[in-house]
């Protein structure tokens, strides 16, 4: 993909993500929690510009540091995402305050390396960001579907039972 097609599937992708996130809905742990990150992955190793060429070590270790900050800020999300059972067993989760405020953290730091990036003279694409998303996306829902685990069951669904 182009660069421009990268950062208008990264935008599109993190407005959906976020504008979902901050609404109740009902948790959904099988294979579509896992489908988008995937993509994005694939579409992102794809890319034989993921790593500049010119300066292959210093660009993989801002891509390392990158996944490693997505990594940390996926977690972080994750715990800020508010769970509860319904009445019927269900998981709800809702973002809250603080899960903007990872969302705020993660886009600096994500500025900060590409800023780096830039003046180390290292060419970053859309790619690189891609897969952070990917990742990104990938550990919050291992998270957040782990910390759904240990809810304990609501009221109303041992009642029924």
């Amino acid at each position: 993909m182009t660069a421009l097609a990268n950062v208008l599937v990264i935008i599109v992708v993190m407005v959906l993500v976020v504008q979902r996130q901050m609404r109740a809905q009902r948790l959904d742990s099988g294979r579509r929690a896992w489908l988008l990150p995937v993509v994005l992955g694939v579409l992102a190793l794809r890319d034989p510009q993921l790593v500049d060429r010119a300066h292959p070590g210093t660009s993989v270790a801002l891509l390392a540091c990158s996944l490693l900050a997505v990594l940390a800020m996926g977690c972080v999300w994750g715990w800020t995402v508010r769970l509860w059972r319904g009445e019927d067993g269900a998981v709800w989760a809702k973002g809250t305050k603080a899960t903007v405020a990872a969302w705020s953290g993660m886009i600096a730091i994500r500025l900060c390396l590409f800023g780096l990036g830039a003046a180390l003279h290292v060419r970053q694409t859309g790619s690189a960001l891609l897969l952070g998303l990917a990742v990104l996306l990938l550990v919050r829902s291992l998270v957040v579907n782990w910390r759904a685990r240990t809810l304990a069951p609501s009221y109303g669904a041992t009642a029924a039972h």
